[in-house]
């Protein structure tokens, strides 16, 4: 670099380029988090973006940027939902995992010594 107005230009290219691969690749997992969408669909979308991918991102961000933004939302509530079912089990007291425990041995789906085993988890 030269000056400091090549390595400006050369700082604000490379800007660019990472937000429009940030974007292309947005495009392309919502392409395929769409359901509803069928597959020769998604391929016509996946081949418009490999021959044309700065204006099929944007015609894709106009026509379906709303439905991006509802499949993402619902994709994060999923995992938080998932998340707060993992931080429920595993922060249950000792008495509610004892409990769950006890329930499993009388339906026989596990022995006494597994019951003890989940019982000494438990109280440790």
């Amino acid at each position: 670099m030269d000056s400091f107005w090549e390595f400006f230009w050369w700082t604000v290219s490379i800007f660019f380029f990472m937000a429009y691969l940030i974007v292309l690749f947005n495009v392309i997992v919502d392409l395929f988090r769409d359901h509803e969408l069928s597959g020769w669909l998604k391929a016509v979308w996946v081949f418009f973006l490999i021959l044309l991918p700065v204006l099929t991102s944007l015609i894709y961000l106009v026509s379906r940027g709303g439905g991006m933004a509802r499949r993402s939302a619902a994709q994060m509530q999923e995992a938080k939902a998932q998340t707060d079912a993992y931080i429920r089990e595993v922060a249950a007291s000792p008495a509610d995992q004892i409990a769950s425990a006890k329930a499993l041995l009388d339906s026989g789906a596990i022995t006494p010594d597994e019951f003890d085993r989940l019982k000494a988890k438990a109280l440790a």
